[in-house]
Order: structure tokens, then C-alpha cells, then sequence
């Protein structure tokens, strides 16, 4: 890409840092927003570099990376990402968007979409771990509690051990997986030891409202905007989805497929890859269907 410059915006109560990267030549194409929670836009540097094309904007939400907030809160709410991501893209002034949201991102384009429904031309929501929309909903968050609790009692290496776990996880949570001893982190290469810090935008559960989100179909299909649910083929019958498949259904549209796993489009960053350019190409394809 020709150009890459950081923004930062005041909104309500937080600081906005924000990234545009510019077209290698002009283009025709809507501006791509990129949206991650808890990841921040560094996730997204392999991704964005498959879409010369278009201008990409990518951000980090309040609270994490390089975006503020003195609001005195930690906890990550979709309806206030919602009018962050709302704000941002008032101030680009390039009009309405095409949106990626992966994971918590996915959850914030759907707040987003449900109170700003002229902002976003196409919102692909990847993986979206809305858990209330699951059959097993009560034991899904006594899954995600029970990470948590190891995570406060045990330190990063036990409750990403405990995560891991529970994203390894087959089908709907049951007694028995509630039951059952929590997994070693040495099995999975984690730490061992406590370092004593306890501020895991992940494992934390500053993100409780994240995945408790209440998915309001009829504001969601009442917008102009064409959404897209969508799950990694390596992800099937796995938490995140499941929570697709169930997101898609309440809305009324197919699930659509997606190489690789949650991470799937990443290509390095945090030591994780899937398959970028497989994914991006996937990507591209849903984008231009909706042109």
C-alpha cells in the first residue's frame, strides 16, 4: 500500500486510535473496516495487505492497544464500541463502509449495525461468540465462568490452558465437561507459574457483555446493511461455530463458509497463522457479491 496514517479521535469518553491505509491506485471500491475484540488492528496487517484495492481502516477499541479511555471503566460494551465505530467513520468522511469483524468484532458490527444501519453497505461477521443464542446457553457460560475463575485463581498460563480447552470443545457443554479437572497449561507450552497480573482483555471477563450480547434480529434485518454470517470450516461444531450457525439462523440468512479456523486470516501475527490468502480471496468474493 502507498500510504498508512494514524488517526486519533476524541469521542465520549475514550481516545480512538485509528489507521487508514491508502489504495495503491484509485479505486471504486468502498472503504473496508476491519474490527477486532479483544484483538486490536495489528491482527489485521496480513489481512488488510490483500485489499490494495480499497482504502482499509482498522482500529483498536477503547481501552486496549494504543485507544484510551476516561470513561472509568473496564468493561468492553458492543452498544458503546458501537458508537465509537460510529464516530470513526463519521470523521473518515468517505461515506458508507464495508466491515470485517472478527470474533468481539463481529458482535460490535452487529450493536453497530442495529443503531447505525446507514454506516455499513456489508457487514461480514466472522465467528461471532454470542453465547445466549446457543441451546446450551446456561452451560456455555458456566464454561466461560469456570475460565475465568481459573484465570483469577491460577494466573494467564492456567485460565489460556482452561480457554483453550474450552474452544477444543466439541458440540454442546455438558455436565460432564463442567466436571472435569482443568486442564494442565504445560500440555499446551503455557507458563506454569503466576505472574500476578490479572488483565487479560480475554480472560479477565472485562468482556462479559461481549459475548453475552442480546442479538436483536428484527433491527439487524430491518437495515439496509447485508450481513454476513460467517464460520471457519476448521472451527465446525467448535463454540464460535456454533454461535455462527445460531447467529445466521436468527437472523434469517445461511451460514457462509470460511477457510481455516478463528483465526484464519491471520498470517504470523501473535505466533498464529490459518490461510490469509485463501481467506482473503473468500473474502473478496462475499464483498463483491453485495457490489
Amino acid at each position: 500500500m502507498t500510504d498508512t496514517q494514524t488517526h486519533h479521535l476524541e469521542t465520549d469518553g475514550a481516545t480512538i486510535a485509528y489507521d487508514v491505509r491508502e489504495p495503491e491506485t484509485p479505486s471504486d471500491h468502498r472503504p473496508l473496516v476491519m474490527i477486532g475484540q479483544p484483538m486490536t488492528a495489528e491482527g489485521f496487517t496480513t489481512l488488510a495487505s490483500h485489499f490494495t484495492d480499497r482504502v482499509v481502516v482498522t482500529y483498536d477499541q477503547r481501552g486496549l492497544g494504543r485507544s484510551t479511555r476516561t470513561d472509568g471503566h473496564q468493561r468492553q460494551v458492543p452498544a458503546v464500541s458501537a458508537e465509537d465505530l460510529h464516530a470513526v467513520v463519521g470523521a473518515l468522511g468517505l461515506g458508507p463502509v464495508d466491515v470485517f469483524g472478527s470474533s468481539g468484532g463481529a458482535v460490535n458490527g452487529l450493536a453497530w449495525v442495529a443503531v447505525h444501519p446507514d454506516d455499513v453497505v456489508t457487514l461480514v461477521a466472522h465467528e461471532p461468540p454470542i453465547i445466549g443464542v446457543l441451546p446450551d446457553a446456561a452451560h456455555a457460560f458456566a464454561a466461560e465462568k469456570a475460565v475465568q475463575d481459573r484465570y483469577h485463581e491460577a494466573g494467564w498460563g492456567a485460565g489460556m490452558a482452561a480457554f483453550i480447552g474450552l474452544t477444543m470443545w466439541q458440540g454442546e457443554f455438558t455436565d460432564d465437561y463442567l466436571a472435569a479437572p482443568p486442564p494442565d497449561p504445560a500440555a499446551f507450552g503455557m507458563p506454569t507459574d503466576d505472574d500476578g497480573s490479572r488483565e487479560d482483555p480475554l480472560l479477565s471477563g472485562v468482556a462479559n457483555d461481549v459475548t453475552a450480547f442480546e442479538l436483536d434480529p428484527d433491527a439487524v434485518t430491518a437495515a439496509p446493511t447485508r450481513v454476513v454470517v460467517a464460520g471457519g470450516v476448521e472451527s465446525r461444531n467448535g463454540m464460535t461455530w456454533r454461535t455462527s450457525e445460531a447467529t445466521a439462523a436468527a437472523l434469517g440468512v445461511p451460514l457462509t463458509e470460511f477457510p481455516s479456523h478463528h483465526g484464519g486470516f491471520l498470517g504470523g501475527e501473535f505466533g498464529q497463522a490459518g490461510e490469509p490468502e485463501a481467506f482473503a480471496a473468500r473474502l473478496r468474493d462475499v464483498l463483491d457479491d453485495g457490489r
